[in-house]
């Protein structure tokens, strides 16, 4: 089988010798890496931008979810001492980086790396999932890389004014309510509202500080005040009727709640734009590990080649991207599900196959494709243009189904024995492949729950349906304290109904009312 690369002229001597890095040699090996990339390879870039980081600072970027900016809340300090407890004990690793989705693409590396690991995760994050971010459609059409680090800068000034002018306590509450909402916080089939516009940020700003300064009189001041912490509080509801329904929990909160006063409307819409970010990345988990762990293991091979890595590197890089693509087997203890690195990095390197050296079967199943002697053409659209659901429907192959041993079995608790639905035959490999890209559907798994009814000038009550797929009930306990967000929110009483996707029939009804 041929490569993709055309022979490499060997090198006098390799870029590092050993595991001592510094931040010359660090620029020396990415000007290399981006030769392979950008130069050989065709990927697409965003700017890059390298920092270097302890591992302190990495359990700290754990705990903001990864953001280089971030308004404070109390979870973040949580999961940073519950990281930090199982690091300290061994009993888990920190990631060797963490990239994050923006215009410069930021990618922090850990100072305990090894010069081969720094290539490695170079190789990884600045050239693979930067490629991917900046060109798959979903990234695209949810997120703005060029707006959000400048967004994120003004969600944690307004978070922390916030804080200053009406309490930690009531800042947290609202915080509170709209993360336990979050992943009902995106218009799933909807394009995105607005971009995100710095002065128009700036300007509802402006206007709420006006209206604060218009109201307030000197003399109140000198009246005791049986409420101290009582403030007067611009409340705006948008005086277009409600379009319902609205699967935007959080949007239609944000816009039509009775009694939330401004700043907490601007919370809940800094905590929409955090969902609607984070939701192309919680669809292509498969395709974009997939694609940097391909890319990596492609330029790595590439530099070796060249004579730029030396055998001891090399060694160590493979132990390393075994560890990464290992799966571990059903019967394993440590088995969790599909590793994505491993899937991702399975189908990808069997595309790159089926383009230069197909099989009777590979035509047969991938005629577009198999024999085009294109790899990264190939895969360069497939990673621009699918997600990973539609990508395993698409791409999955029979041989790639073969080597991680799949099958359907069925286990339904209405029949006394397991039923085995798919083997490895032509309709097995459909039906196994149909199975599998719907487990990565993201639509399957959140609840559909919408707003179907809201009494804008009655009794104000707010109206929910869960609309339930293969008889999943929400579970009630977890149902009841979300509710009491929601209702925290809305202000007055919120119903929630569950009925049946198919024939529309009650199931269950939760209801509860906002605490005083």
């Amino acid at each position: 089988m041929t490569d993709i690369f055309k022979p490499a002229v060997k090198a006098e001597k390799p870029l590092f010798d050993g595991p001592d890095w510094n931040f010359d040699l660090i620029r020396d090996v990415y000007d290399a890496i981006a030769e392979v990339g950008l130069g050989e390879m065709g990927l697409d870039i965003y700017r890059n931008q390298i920092e270097v980081i302890t591992a302190e600072q990495m359990l700290d970027a754990y705990s903001s979810i990864g953001m280089p900016v971030m308004y404070r809340h109390w979870s973040f300090g949580k999961r940073f001492a519950h990281d930090e407890m199982y690091y300290r004990k061994g009993a888990r690793s920190l990631a060797f980086e963490i990239v994050i989705n923006s215009d410069p693409c930021i990618n922090y590396i850990m100072e305990e790396n090894s010069m081969t690991m720094q290539c490695l995760v170079l190789a990884h994050a600045a050239m693979g999932h930067n490629h991917f971010f900046k060109n798959n459609y979903l990234f695209k059409q949810w997120t703005q890389a060029d707006a959000i680090l400048e967004y994120l800068a003004f969600a944690k000034k307004f978070v922390a004014d916030c804080e200053e002018r009406f309490g930690v306590s009531a800042v947290e509450a609202v915080i509170d309510a709209a993360h336990a909402l979050m992943n009902q916080g995106v218009s799933r089939n909807a394009a995105p509202r607005r971009r995100f516009d710095p002065a128009k940020a700036r300007q509802r700003e402006i206007k709420r500080r006006e209206y604060e300064i218009e109201i307030y009189n000197e003399l109140w001041r000198t009246l005791p005040q049986s409420k101290p912490e009582a403030k007067a509080e611009e409340v705006v509801i948008d005086p277009t009727p409600p379009i319902v329904p609205e699967e935007n929990l959080l949007y239609f909160l944000e816009k039509y709640s009775p009694k939330l006063p401004a700043w907490k409307r601007e919370i809940l819409r800094i905590v929409r734009v955090l969902s609607t970010y984070f939701y192309p990345q919680r669809q292509t988990k498969v395709m974009n590990e997939g694609c940097a762990t391909f890319v990596h293991y492609e330029i790595m091979n590439r530099l070796y080649e060249k004579g730029l890595v030396t055998d001891g590197s090399m060694l160590e890089f493979m132990h390393m991207h075994s560890a990464v693509v290992y799966q571990p087997g059903f019967s394993d203890r440590g088995f969790g599900g599909f590793n994505p690195y491993a899937l991702g990095f399975a189908m990808m390197r069997d595309i790159k196959r089926i383009c230069l050296d197909p099989t009777d079967e590979d035509r047969k199943w991938f005629p577009d494709f198999a024999g085009n002697g294109q790899p990264m053409e190939t895969l360069k659209d497939a990673w621009a243009n699918f997600r990973d659901e539609s990508f395993i429907h698409q791409f999955l192959s029979p041989k790639v189904i073969r080597d991680f041993r799949l099958f359907h079995i069925r286990n339904k608790s209405e029949d006394h024995a397991v039923r085995v639905e798919a083997i490895h035959d032509e309709m097995g490999y459909r039906d196994v492949r149909r199975l599998l890209a719907r487990q990565y559907d993201v639509s399957q798994q959140d609840p559909d729950i919408q707003v179907t009814d809201a009494d804008l000038s009655g009794s104000r009550r707010l109206v929910l349906t869960h609309f339930v797929r293969d008889g999943i009930l929400l579970d009630k306990d977890e149902c009841d304290r979300t509710l009491m967000h929601v209702a925290r929110l809305w202000g007055f009483r919120v119903r929630l109904v569950e009925v049946d996707n198919m024939t529309g029939a009650k199931l269950r009804e939760h209801e509860t009312l906002p605490l005083p």
